[in-house]
């Protein structure tokens, strides 16, 4: 028996829960960012938010999604015939276009390539078989003090696969992390809890009108959930995208900081901007529209952690 986003409602599954699947765009080994020690980070598929820096486009769908590689193109054109949509053309100069309103995703362009310009970012995977993946490394969880940490996206857009993944690590003595943006409802995230071990919380910006302009969505269901993790005594650590001149104001930086005194917590670490992720978007067929931004120089990273380290807090640098 399940609610209506999924969860179970008892723990009587069994074996059920080895044919749940999620859709993973990624499985990173040996991360040292993502939570203490050495860890295993899961990437799901999905997010309710559009951040306008954010640097993996390819999570924000919930399915798998094409990439094209327009550099290592041979322009042999056989994507052109293998697509059963009609998505894949040939311009009059001879370019590959991709008419995305039109392609399924189904794959079948990847299959013929042979140049490896085309993959599909994300796969359906059962909790097992990622399980299988997180065990290689217990030996480094438990040598460092790591686990798992589950990432994306936003890990709980898929609260059920999420809820078992962490739930066998528990079961295997692996530490779990749960990195989330907090805009989820509160039971969903309630639930999730019950076997988290520690929250990478994001809080992008405090001003809830500025907020909607940058990520799309309002922040209050985000503050919410975040004083209720905070009431819960979970472990838990802020983390703070650092966009140029979008949320790093005094007086951005000193509301979120008196936000965390009102909540109690002591640890926050600065993730400053990059535009690494900036190809990924041409691969998708979609506009970077922060192209012309220009990261913080370390200095002014400095003078922001001072800031807040006034405040009494920890302040980590990613």
């Amino acid at each position: 028996m399940v609610n209506l986003r999924g969860l179970p409602l008892s723990d009587s599954e069994g074996s059920a829960k080895t044919e749940i699947t999620g859709c993973v765009f990624n499985i990173e080994r040996f991360a040292i960012r993502d939570g203490p020690g050495i860890r295993t980070t899961v990437f799901l598929k999905g997010c309710p938010l559009r951040c306008l820096w954010c640097s993996n486009p390819e999570s924000m769908k919930p399915f798998p999604q094409l990439f094209y590689f327009e550099r290592l193109c041979a322009r042999c054109y056989r994507c052109v015939e293998a697509c059963p949509n009609k998505a894949t053309t040939v311009s009059p100069e001879g370019a590959i276009e991709i008419d995305r309103s039109l392609c399924k995703n189904c794959g079948e362009c990847v299959e013929v390539c042979p140049n490896k310009a085309r993959e599909m970012s994300g796969k359906l995977m059962t909790v097992e078989e990622v399980l299988e993946e997180v065990k290689k490394d217990t030996l480094f969880y438990q040598n460092s003090g790591g686990g798992v940490t589950a990432s994306g996206g936003e890990p709980t857009h898929q609260p059920e696969f999420l809820w078992h993944l962490f739930r066998r690590c528990q079961e295997s003595a692996i530490h779990t992390c749960l990195d989330t943006c907090g805009f989820v409802q509160t039971e969903v995230l309630q639930r999730v809890l019950e076997h988290t071990n520690l929250v990478l919380y994001d809080i992008k910006h405090m001003d809830p009108v500025r907020h909607r302009e940058l990520i799309g969505v309002d922040n209050r269901l985000i503050l919410e959930n975040a004083r209720m993790v905070a009431a819960q005594g979970k472990p838990m650590i802020i983390r703070l995208p650092l966009i140029p001149g979008h949320n790093d104001s005094e007086q951005d930086i000193k509301a979120l900081a008196e936000f965390m005194t009102e909540l109690g917590l002591k640890r926050i670490d600065l993730l400053p901007y990059h535009s690494l992720g900036k190809e990924k978007y041409a691969r998708l067929g979609l506009e970077y529209e922060l192209s012309d931004l220009k990261p913080h120089e370390s200095e002014e990273v400095g003078v922001i952690k001072t800031f807040l380290e006034s405040y009494g807090l920890e302040v980590g640098v990613g």
